[in-house]
């Protein structure tokens, strides 16, 4: 998302793959109306209004809390690009202004319960269950804040630019001088200096009202930042209001999931209508799984040998199903599950396990995919690759088992064989 960002404001290369590594990591994404919840919780202004899940709740909201004055209605679904998005239902738009009730109740109708497509959702896109009214908000100026965590740094970043309204993105090829970016040193925090610093770049005339305004706002998002364990706070855009408000009017917030044992309040909101069924459940057994839309469906130890072994598939004319890592110090239970989620992906027509045992014990593997197979039965073909730790005891578990798996002990020739399985499958089906 932000390789044109980093690129446009001239950093490293080191700094830019650091980043991209760093935008990866698991983290969870929460919708517009909760970040602004939890914006408005430490003192930044949002938009008035209020997320609904019906079309009479629509009407409740525009009548009473927005008096029916002109309003926006936004699709609550966890994808860029909503605007210009298109519904299954042939609606376009997921960002709507409305000028009457009968907007409302028309754009909100035609929102719930229907499956946004956009740019970054794929061709099934993301149920829309819930829709945001808020007020219309008369805009004197549109500008882009945001903080993201940097790996080289080791701290958080501020990104930020006079333009926004629009795609990030497109401002970064378009006019890369307008992107500016602040590293902050996490044990000192933001300065008054580099808070004020950011108001101006953006924009806001020093010693004025709204100057003063956005650089509160910069340092409230800051601590809210640290606060609540977030990997990336967004305001796209950040307004200028005629009557010199500075409004967040558009947010968005990840957080890091390894803080879920102390942001608790925050992920006890996350949305699992959201997300990729087959992630969710992998979640649950504490399993690094993302769902990508080959055949090869692949397991793999260390997220490096995983990366490894989804280029060789490519390289050998094969399109991995998945990113699988079980992990250093998966059990036979994680293994188990592992198996199961790839056996059941209608996508998947081979299997591709590629264990290197170090930490993780061969055997382990062996007998978790084993389990799984006596309990679901074997409906996908398996090769499997293993080396290292009790390799012999592995081997001799597949073959006292009584399935039929194609062991073999290099992974060129592993990769080989799971894509020309996987052609022959596809081609009888």
């Amino acid at each position: 998302m932000y390789r044109a960002i980093m690129n446009s404001a001239r950093l490293s290369g080191a700094k830019q793959k650091a980043l991209l590594r760093g935008q990866q990591a698991r983290m969870l994404n929460v919708h517009e109306y909760i970040s602004m919840d939890i914006m408005k919780g430490y003192g930044i202004a949002t938009p008035t209004g209020q997320v609904v899940s019906s079309v009479d709740e629509a009407e409740h909201v525009y009548v009473n809390m927005l008096n029916k004055g002109d309003a926006v209605v936004k699709a609550q679904v966890l994808s860029g690009g909503r605007g210009l998005g298109t519904f299954k239902n042939g609606f376009k738009g997921g960002v709507h202004l409305a000028t009457t009730l009968g907007d409302v109740k028309k754009f909100t109708e035609s929102m719930l319960g229907q499956h946004l497509v956009t740019k970054q959702s794929g061709p099934a896109g993301i149920v829309c269950n819930k829709v945001l009214l808020v007020e219309r908000l008369y805009m004197r100026r549109e500008m882009y804040l945001s903080i993201m965590m940097d790996r080289t740094t080791q701290g958080p970043m501020i990104v930020a630019s006079p333009v926004g309204g629009t795609s990030i993105e497109d401002v970064a090829a378009s006019n890369p001088e307008k992107i500016f970016t602040e590293p902050i040193d996490i044990m000192e925090g933001l300065s008054e200096e580099a808070a004020a610093g950011i108001a101006t770049k953006i924009g806001l005339e020093p010693g004025t009202a709204t100057h003063a305004a956005g650089a509160d706002l910069v340092k409230r998002l800051y601590k809210m930042m640290i606060a609540t364990d977030a990997t990336l706070v967004e305001i796209n855009p950040l307004a200028e209001t005629n009557d010199g408000r500075i409004v967040a009017a558009d947010a968005k917030l990840n957080f890091d999931d390894n803080a879920e044992y102390r942001q608790k309040q925050i992920f006890a909101k996350r949305d699992y209508t959201q997300e990729d069924p087959r992630e969710v459940e992998a979640h649950k057994y504490d399993l690094n799984y993302i769902g990508l839309s080959g055949n090869i469906g692949c397991m793999v130890n260390g997220a490096g040998l995983a990366m490894s072994t989804m280029d060789i598939i490519k390289l050998k004319g094969g399109d991995p199903a998945n990113f699988l890592d079980v992990g250093g110090g998966a059990t036979e239970e994680q293994v188990h599950k592992a198996f199961e989620i790839l056996n059941a992906d209608p996508k998947v027509k081979t299997i591709l396990v590629n264990i290197f045992g170090g930490i993780m014990r061969c055997d382990v593997i062996a007998a978790g995919i084993l389990s799984a197979a006596k309990q679901i039965g074997m409906k996908k073909p398996i090769v499997i690759r293993l080396q290292g730790t009790n390799v012999d005891e592995a081997q001799k578990l597949i073959q006292a088992s009584g399935f039929r798996m194609i062991v073999v002990d290099e992974l060129e020739e592993a990769a080989t064989k799971a894509v020309a399985i996987a052609n022959i499958v596809k081609q009888r089906t």
